[in-house]
């Protein structure tokens, strides 16, 4: 479902919103298509939420931290947490609500499989199990266990409220510049540079050096897909070798960037 207007945007939330909470049924399904720049405001939901970004990247943001959303991911939301959703870019987004699925008490972020994204695929036409159509029911079900099978990615990326710096950090993942340095950002938002890195860590509860490391990881993707050498998306984001990068790429997405590419590949055929 697409839309064009703050009201269409509204009756969107309202409809899903209704949907997702007076449905009788233990699994619900929703696929919608969003624009880049889109704030979806606070709100919760009484049901565990499987958040699925297709393609394009979101933001979730929660009183617990912020999460990235990066394509092939998802992020599981537990039950009457409130958050928003900030759309990076165009997203396609597909998403389970389920009333039985307790998870903890803080989302995190999963590496979605190529059997995953096919049922998601099914499952967001249904919206809901048929009672009359076993092949239904059997989507849903295996959806569910799939799920508890995917593999948890440390792809929280601390993001600032702070709007004059969060402004940085997103011109940042859009176009990551090698040449970024606490004195260059430091500078921008009239600070000394001892008071900018005391705000950042104070905002993301991480160093400068460190979130640049990891946001570089992010922007880094996008290339990766287009098919640009390893060595060269290393030195694009700013590492000093492919081997730096290609080592915070495997502490972050659990493979080597040549076998996510190979991975990727196979889940595209």
């Amino acid at each position: 479902m697409q839309f064009n207007s703050p009201n269409d945007i509204n009756a969107l939330i309202e409809q899903g919103f209704d949907l997702v909470e007076h449905a009788a049924d233990p699994v619900v399904a929703l696929r919608r298509q969003y624009p880049g720049g889109l704030l979806i405001p606070l709100h919760r939901h009484s049901r565990t939420q499987f958040l699925y970004a297709r393609s394009g990247v979101a933001l979730v943001a929660t009183e617990r931290g912020r999460w990235m959303i990066p394509p092939d991911h998802a992020l599981l939301i537990p039950r009457g947490i409130e958050h928003r959703v900030e759309m990076f870019s165009g997203v396609e987004m597909q998403s389970v609500y389920m009333r039985d699925y307790e998870h903890g008490d803080y989302p995190c972020v999963l590496s979605v499989n190529e059997l995953t994204r096919s049922l998601l695929a099914e499952v967001v036409k249904l919206q809901k199990p048929d009672k009359n159509d076993e092949r239904s029911g059997l989507l849903f079900d295996l959806l569910m266990h799939e799920i508890t099978r995917l593999p948890v990615r440390e792809l929280g990326l601390p993001f600032p409220e702070k709007p004059s710096l969060a402004v940085l950090c997103k011109e940042f993942l859009k176009a990551p510049d090698p040449a970024a340095s606490i004195d260059n950002w430091a500078q921008r938002l009239s600070m000394s540079r001892r008071s900018f890195t005391r705000l950042f860590r104070a905002q993301t509860g991480v160093s400068f050096v460190m979130w640049r490391q990891q946001a570089c990881i992010f922007a880094s993707l996008p290339k990766l897909a287009s098919g640009e050498s390893i060595t060269s998306v290393a030195f694009d984001t700013g590492y000093e070798s492919a081997a730096a990068f290609t080592t915070m790429f495997k502490r972050m997405l659990g493979a080597s960037p040549r076998d996510y590419m190979r991975q990727q590949a196979g889940n595209a055929e």
